[in-house]
């Protein structure tokens, strides 16, 4: 592997630093590499065109969030992604910043490594007015509510048909990848990243019996604002990733589908799935 490109999140590497230093060192081992500063935290729209054709790697700086938003900028790319960590969490991340170099290195000398395709979520808003809006998520979108310290009722339906409405303060529809994130948080269960399902899970729900569902890959799921009285102003933020897209008042509804493009995320090492989720339980039970 020689062509590479870094996208790099400018808070978590300070002047570069790193970014150039990686850049460098490809360079200098005879391989190819640019980068580019992701700016979209600031408003600013990430250029998908300056990444070469010929890409084989992309080099992700920063942490789970800078991943996330990657995976939706190059989903339909195909360029596999690996993570460095600069931040704080970095459970997506395959490489930590002492290690990078090294872990790169490899990738020059022909190192075996595993791409692992990772599902996405295609949501799209359904306004009143017919407007729609669609977009990608990783890890998981949710519709939560706004404002007052109040639980509201969202409407269920899978495949046309009415499910279950939740009084609670949101849903998260989630993937495999993003069921040890938020959905995991509230509840939900830990599902290997290379399955193939969805997950279902509300958020502080107001009833005893409320519980997450795992629903197949091929479902579509529709949640309904609805109103509970006449004369509210109910009103839910729906969340792609953490990122926060636009608002539905009562009646609107979002559909959530799988997407037809993966994400592939690189793996140089050879730990298992449940080789990091028992570490990482085993740090929730330490703290």
């Amino acid at each position: 592997m020689k062509h590479f490109y870094i996208i790099v999140n400018p808070r978590r590497d300070q002047q570069l630093k790193l970014t150039k230093e990686i850049r460098d060192f490809i360079l200098d081992n005879g391989g190819i590499c640019g980068y580019q500063v992701n700016r979209e935290e600031e408003g600013m729209m990430f250029e998908e065109g300056r990444i070469p054709v010929d890409t084989e790697c992309i080099l992700v700086v920063g942490g789970d969030g800078t991943l996330l938003r990657a995976a939706r900028n190059m989903a339909e790319r195909n360029i596999p992604l690996i993570g460095i960590n600069t931040g704080h969490v970095g459970y997506l991340c395959e490489l930590e910043k002492d290690s990078a170099i090294q872990g790169i290195q490899r990738l020059l000398e022909g190192a075996d490594y595993v791409v692992e395709q990772r599902m996405l979520l295609s949501g799209s808003c359904i306004s009143q007015n017919g407007t729609i809006a669609g977009r990608l998520a990783l890890n998981d979108i949710v519709i939560h509510r706004c404002g007052a310290l109040q639980a509201m009722d969202f409407v269920l339906s899978v495949n046309g048909e009415h499910l279950n409405t939740y009084n609670a303060d949101g849903i998260i529809i989630a993937t495999p990848t993003g069921s040890t994130a938020y959905s995991m948080s509230a509840g939900g269960p830990i599902v290997d990243p290379q399955a193939r399902l969805l997950v279902v899970t509300p958020i502080c729900p107001h009833t005893l019996n409320a519980k997450s569902i795992v629903l197949g890959a091929e479902d579509e799921i529709a949640i309904e604002v609805q109103a509970r009285g006449e004369g509210q102003q109910e009103k839910a933020e729906v969340s792609f990733d953490g990122a926060p897209v636009g608002a539905l008042k009562a009646g609107e509804q979002i559909v959530v589908r799988k997407a037809q493009a993966c994400t592939g995320i690189l793996k140089l090492s050879r730990q298992s799935f449940l080789e990091r989720l028992r570490k990482k339980l085993q740090g929730y039970a330490g703290e």
